[in-house]
């Protein structure tokens, strides 16, 4: 695939990594592996009008997580007002240089390889403020325009000239409205312009598909359903059991392959609470490893296990909870982990599930959302809101070794249906489609 698609860098830039990022990076890797040239659209607050090597250096600061240049009252005011006037015209990108003034390699796990790197100071700001004031997209335009322009997210974004494909992973915010503090209003909005300015949208699941034709006025052929990918083996392939084993319990203080592990945010839609409450009246004799930063509406998924420390609980200790854990580290948590554990009230894709069956780790995931159609056969599947159901399930994952066995055995076959070489086929025909 001889072409250039250009992503948006929205949650590539985030210090520490989102699902959305794993699919940008993902994302990126197959068009490079696909043979297409790529490119990767920022919105660091870096001035347009600076010199090559100072705008390069700015542009890795930024990504190291230096804050927002301060300002004067009177400089704000004006560069607003300017941006008010500006912003219905468009912008143009302009380009990062790559040539190695900044020593650059601590990025490498967030950066698309070998990708072009463009910005527009403060894009994804100044575009959701337009998007508020005029109900249009921002326009974006390339000196060299790209063949493609697939957004990763639902941005208020459009470039000038070329198709604009835009991802949407899921309508969580209108499904479970409850669980998510977005503008429902704005967000509702929102999609409706990626429909109308994008020449398709890419989902990554049937179920999202689904609720995306029953929820929008759209026509089925313009949603296409890639799926989507993830490759663990490379972080697998550089390390043994016997070492994942030992940074497992030398880093984390877990004895291998007797926890259960959930990892992600620690928010309702990913329903911890009833997790936790199931695991703690149940009679796993194994612990809960829960690996996420607590993001909205966090203290009540973990009010149980925030009384029981408060009160020094013998119970608490079984429960071991990791604010974050970098990618590597991550993997070895999953390999070493009795089961992984992913009882989500709703997932438009369940990427910790595929991440586990690809290891060759036994999985639990619910019956909402995607979750069945990604797992298959390969896991055991629970009832999310029901707490003695999921405890059940966590009572047999821990004292069947064979049922673990053959939930491992069938996770692999399952995540096969996800291979890289799937993915490619399926972006393959979705730019096919739109060029």
């Amino acid at each position: 695939m001889n072409r250039i698609v250009a992503i948006d860098g929205h949650n590539l830039a985030l210090q520490r990594g989102t699902g959305v990022a794993t699919y940008a990076k993902s994302l990126a890797d197959n068009i490079r592996e696909m043979g297409g040239k790529g490119w990767t659209l920022y919105g660091a607050p870096i001035s347009q009008k600076q010199k090559p090597m100072l705008r390069e250096i700015s542009f890795f600061d930024y990504l190291g997580g230096a804050g927002r240049p301060r300002r004067q009252w009177w400089s704000r005011t004006a560069k607003d007002v300017s941006r008010y006037l500006r912003s219905p015209l468009g912008y143009s990108a302009i380009e990062i240089p790559q040539n190695g003034v900044v020593e650059s390699r601590c990025f490498d796990s967030r950066l698309p390889r070998g990708a072009r790197l463009f910005n527009v100071d403060d894009l994804f700001l100044m575009a959701r403020d337009h998007f508020k004031q005029h109900r249009k997209f921002l326009k974006i335009r390339f000196d060299e325009k790209p063949d493609v322009m697939h957004w990763t997210y639902p941005l208020p974004i459009v470039v000038e000239g070329v198709p604009n494909i835009y991802t949407l992973h899921d309508l969580v915010p209108l499904r479970l409205p409850y669980t998510t503090l977005d503008n429902k209003r704005y967000y509702q909005r929102l999609i409706g312009g990626c429909i109308e300015y994008g020449d398709r949208i890419c989902t990554v699941s049937e179920k999202s598909k689904e609720d995306i034709l029953r929820l929008f006025d759209v026509p089925e052929e313009k949603v296409k359903n890639t799926y989507q990918a993830v490759d663990t083996f490379a972080f697998k392939g550089e390390k043994s059991d016997r070492n994942a084993e030992q940074e497992v319990s030398g880093i984390y203080g877990l004895e291998p392959y007797d926890y259960f592990l959930f990892f992600g945010a620690i928010e309702p839609k990913k329903n911890v609470g009833r997790l936790v409450e199931a695991y703690l009246s149940s009679e796993a004799a194994s612990k809960l490893v829960i690996v996420g930063s607590r993001a909205w509406k966090s203290e009540e998924e973990t009010k149980l296990l925030d009384a029981l420390e408060k009160h020094n609980s013998a119970m608490s200790k079984n429960v071991r909870l990791f604010d974050y854990a970098p990618r590597a580290f991550l993997i070895s948590l999953i390999r070493c982990a009795k089961a992984v554990v992913f009882p989500s009230l709703y997932e438009g894709f369940g990427l910790p599930v595929l991440e586990a069956m690809q290891l060759g780790v036994p999985t639990l995931c619910s019956t909402e959302g995607s979750l069945p159609e990604i797992a298959g056969n390969a896991s055991l599947i629970v009832n999310p809101y029901d707490v003695a159901e999921i405890a059940r399930a966590l009572e047999r994952l821990d004292a069947d070794a064979g049922l673990r066995a053959d939930l491992a055995e069938l996770g692999l076959a399952q995540a096969g249906r996800f291979s890289a070489e799937n993915y490619r086929n399926r972006l393959t025909e979705l730019y096919d489609s739109v060029l």
